[in-house]
């Protein structure tokens, strides 16, 4: 994992939160690091209530084969989520959701294992709504069982959208689907009208 000590010009927090809240998000251009700009039509989101685990990976999460921790170490998993050849997890994007960490808005999910770090997730949460980002593993089911931890504790503490902002096949095994842009920015308008408390 590289490590970087220079300090990139990041975006301010007011303004993410301000583009989260209208149902934006920033992902940096691979090659030239430049931030752009998405509200997908249709939306991938999960509705908690609907929330599916496969059968194998239940028996995992109940083997409690990893220690899961909130918060433990938020850049480190941001910084393996950008770990592969091209990505969208610019320098000035990690800098950036470490501010809205420090803040209490951003948080990542990790499993650990004799004390090393071997998958997770990060995102985004506001009022009722908690805006997936990324997720890495080092060992097989890690960042799942990540993702089944982060619903149980959306479920618990009254949260009314997780946002996946794209659909992939990986997510569309826990029952993540899509929706139209419209119908999406209503889901999160009633979610931001909610007092949820991630931590």
């Amino acid at each position: 994992m590289k490590s970087h000590s220079s300090k990139p010009k990041t975006i301010e927090p007011d303004f993410l939160l301000m583009a989260y809240c209208s149902g934006y998000f920033p992902m940096a251009e691979p090659k030239t690091g430049e931030i752009h700009w998405y509200s997908p039509d249709p939306r991938g989101f999960f509705d908690l209530k609907e929330f599916h685990i496969p059968r194998s990976l239940s028996l995992t999460v109940k083997k409690e084969h990893f220690e899961v921790e909130t918060d433990r170490e938020f850049e480190a998993v941001m910084r393996w989520c950008a770990e592969r050849e091209e990505t969208w997890i610019s320098e000035e994007l990690v800098q950036s959701y470490v501010k809205l960490y420090r803040l209490g808005f951003a948080h990542s999910v990790e499993c650990w294992r004799e004390n090393k770090l071997v998958g997770g997730l990060y995102g985004v949460s506001i009022a009722g709504a908690f805006f997936g980002e990324s997720m890495f593993t080092i060992e097989r089911d890690a960042s799942k069982v990540a993702l089944v931890y982060l619903v149980d504790r959306l479920k618990a503490r009254g949260f009314e959208l997780l946002d996946t902002q794209f659909l992939t096949p990986h997510l569309e095994r826990f029952g993540a689907r899509e929706i139209p842009r419209k119908q999406y920015l209503e889901k999160l308008e009633k979610a931001l009208e909610k007092k949820c408390v991630f931590v």
